[in-house]
């Protein structure tokens, strides 16, 4: 990865050599068919643009590009907002206290025998985890577990941890959209018995998972925002049904947050690639409510 000067480096730049602004901060390049994880967002009375990226939560670490115009906004942004504080370990530790479901539920009231057996023999002899240790668990929450083994790779990492990353080298605050406590609580709106069904069917049909989880990583790294959209509404995705809770609800509540964030000061947004697509998605949005949003090269 190639990195920019420091935060500071680019303060000084601008305020000595600001006759040659131009020349050591030029426009990013946009790109031309719109397919692209990295927007900016100005207009509506702006006096800086901002802007959001899209990214994948699981990947190969070779598989993760960052490229120069997503290390330019980092510079230019003052914060840097994922789904979740990512720098805040108490946020991330607090996921364990609230990934078991409510009113003591366990999987044995989920499935029938048989069904238990299939889950209980893969977490056992797969992940070296016996039912005392996951029964309580959402389901949601267990399924994710499974992906790593979707990946052929050991050096294993996410979109998020990479900008995080070089956040950190630049000092840039972070923040995050939702608490650890909301986000798991959009797993209590779903029914835990549809849940568990999904988790059924992804180790019942292991290798049709890691061909669509194959194919998905494709179409993140190919850009192409309509096929990431058609990808949400397929059988094989196991929250198809559900995406007016997972992804609908939570992008209009983060509309409503942009307009006091952006308002404040230049900010980079990184959140899952799905909440920017459709109708109903963050681009959409700001559209509607008067923002400028423009798509730059991503490459």
């Amino acid at each position: 990865m190639k990195f920019m000067p420091g935060l500071l480096q680019i303060i000084f730049l601008v305020s000595v050599f600001s006759s040659c602004k131009a020349q050591k901060d030029p426009a990013m390049s946009r790109a031309p068919d719109g397919n692209t994880l990295l927007w900016e967002v100005s207009g509506n009375g702006l006096a800086s643009p901002s802007y959001i990226y899209g990214t994948f939560h699981l990947m190969c670490k070779d598989q993760v590009h960052i490229s120069e115009n997503l290390i330019t906004a980092l510079s230019r942004s003052k914060e840097v907002y994922f789904e979740l504080d990512l720098d805040d370990l108490s946020s991330t530790l607090g996921a364990l206290f609230l990934m078991n479901m409510k009113n003591d539920t366990r999987w044995k009231d989920l499935y029938n025998e048989a069904d238990l057996k299939t889950v209980t023999a893969y977490f056992r002899d797969t992940l070296k985890m016996p039912l005392a240790m996951v029964e309580k668990m959402k389901p949601s929450f267990a399924e994710s577990m499974l992906y790593p083994k979707f990946l052929n790779c050991k050096n294993i990492t996410g979109v998020e941890q990479e900008i995080l990353a070089l956040a950190k080298k630049e000092n840039k605050e972070i923040k995050g959209l939702e608490t650890v406590a909301f986000q798991m609580s959009v797993f209590d709106s779903i029914p835990y018995k549809e849940q568990a069904q999904s988790l059924l069917k992804t180790i019942d049909s292991l290798q049709q998972s890691k061909i669509f989880f194959d194919s998905l990583v494709h179409i993140y790294n190919s850009q192409n925002l309509s096929a990431m959209e058609a990808a949400f509404s397929k059988p094989e995705y196991s929250m198809a049904d559900n995406l007016d809770i997972l992804l609908n609800r939570r992008n209009i509540n983060w509309v409503s947050q942009f307009k006091k964030i952006f308002a404040g000061q230049p900010v980079l947004v990184a959140v899952g690639a799905g909440h920017l697509v459709g109708d109903q998605g963050i681009l959409a949005l700001l559209k509607k409510e008067n923002y400028t949003v423009i798509p730059l090269l991503n490459k």
